[in-house]
């Protein structure tokens, strides 16, 4: 009597099958934080890489050379976690055999990632890094990032009042993390873009990645009766501090939290308190870009729960780099990486080109919460709604 096979010999066998039948794979790996803080955010990128990848698998393979490849996605979690970040994407490459890289999300993991990838000189396209954060750590050879510059998106809050004329009595609070894109927004940006739109910073607060409590700052905001709060904080730090905002009785005429605000967690987490608070974005299904209805449809479709913006910039990153092997014809790093490089079209996410620090700079649009939804509010060309003010 035969045994039946166990899942490591089934899985023997089918290599075997694979590499005695001349099938071909290419091995994209990826480090996401599918738990810790960020889980949220990569959660959607985990499915914008399966999806880009799903599609070339379905079409047969993606084609390399005369032939096609099956892709494998093989994804490593990071925890949410910079320092793992980096040991994943070693080991998606030591030992997992990666031809090539998809990255993380915020710049914490996306960098520590990044320079294991430089490192090697193996090519990553990605997304979730803000341009200075990412063109300040070093000249990049082999990774490139898809994303929105910081000083757009701290600009948008300010441009997305001034065009409804909001009255408020022009003082305001930031407060903001201290990571990478939290000092740069609120330490760098917010400061000097008050001063030049006519506010007065009536309280400016910095606070570690992993606090909780929020109360004495939140007391000092409302003490100085600041109509504007301005917040750069992870998504559960957002929760807390919108509710513990909630709890004081704190209540400015508008609020702005970027980052957090942004995953469906933070308006589920929230109900109401969520609506009308301000997020800068960069993708909205309804704009326009080809293919990003159908995009937002499917997530909506097979996951039950409303789409992110994070689906888009992930999707896009994984169709630049499985474009860009196509186009080098083979699986040479340098190869790719002067494909990838040679991007210029138009994607879902919009209009992808490289300059010669390695970014694709994305515009910024300003988006609100709304009874449950997220509407972009400002500029005009590309509003869905209208922006409610004052915060209710």
């Amino acid at each position: 009597m035969k045994r039946p096979l166990t899942t490591a010999g089934a899985a023997i066998l089918m290599l075997f099958a694979a590499s005695t039948s001349g099938a071909r794979q290419l091995v994209i790996g990826a480090s996401l934080p599918l738990s810790g803080a960020l889980a949220s955010f990569g959660a959607f990128q985990r499915w914008g890489y399966e999806r880009a990848v799903a599609e070339a698998n379905a079409a047969g393979g993606l084609p390399v050379g005369a032939g096609r490849m099956r892709v494998r996605l093989v994804i490593r979690d990071d925890q949410s976690n910079a320092v793992t970040s980096a040991a994943n994407v070693e080991t998606l490459i030591s030992r997992d055999g990666a031809t090539a890289l998809l990255g993380s999300c915020t710049p914490a993991l996306v960098n520590a990632g990044a320079l294991v990838a430089e490192r090697h000189h193996l090519p990553m396209v990605t997304g979730c890094d803000p341009h200075h954060a990412f063109t300040s750590v070093r000249p990049w050879r082999s990774v490139w990032d898809i994303f929105f510059d910081e000083q757009d998106l701290a600009d948008a809050p300010f441009q997305a009042l001034a065009s409804v004329a909001a009255a408020t009595n022009r003082r305001v609070a930031i407060l903001h993390d201290n990571g990478p894109d939290g000092q740069v927004v609120g330490g760098r940006y917010w400061p000097v873009l008050a001063r030049k739109y006519g506010w007065t910073v009536a309280v400016s607060a910095t606070f570690p990645v992993d606090n909780t409590q929020f109360l004495s700052i939140l007391a000092q905001a409302k003490a100085q009766n600041a109509d504007l709060v301005l917040v750069d904080a992870t998504t559960p730090q957002a929760i807390s501090i919108r509710q513990q905002m909630a709890a004081i009785g704190y209540r400015p005429k508008a609020l702005v939290m970027e980052k957090g605000a942004e995953p469906a967690e933070f308006a589920n987490a929230l109900g109401r308190l969520a609506d009308g608070v301000l997020v800068g974005g960069y993708w909205d299904a309804l704009a326009g870009y080809p293919g990003a209805k159908d995009l937002m449809l499917a997530y909506q479709r097979e996951t039950g729960k409303p789409a992110s913006q994070h689906i888009a910039d992930s999707y896009t990153a994984a169709k630049v780099l499985l474009q860009a092997i196509t186009a080098a014809g083979g699986l040479a790093p340098a190869a790719i990486n002067a494909a990838i490089g040679r991007t210029n079209g138009q994607f879902v996410v919009g209009h992808v080109q490289f300059d010669a620090q390695h970014f694709a700079r994305l515009p910024i649009v300003s988006m609100q919460g709304q009874r449950g939804a997220t509407v972009v509010v400002w500029p005009a060309k590309f509003a869905t709604g209208k922006l409610l003010f004052p915060l209710r």
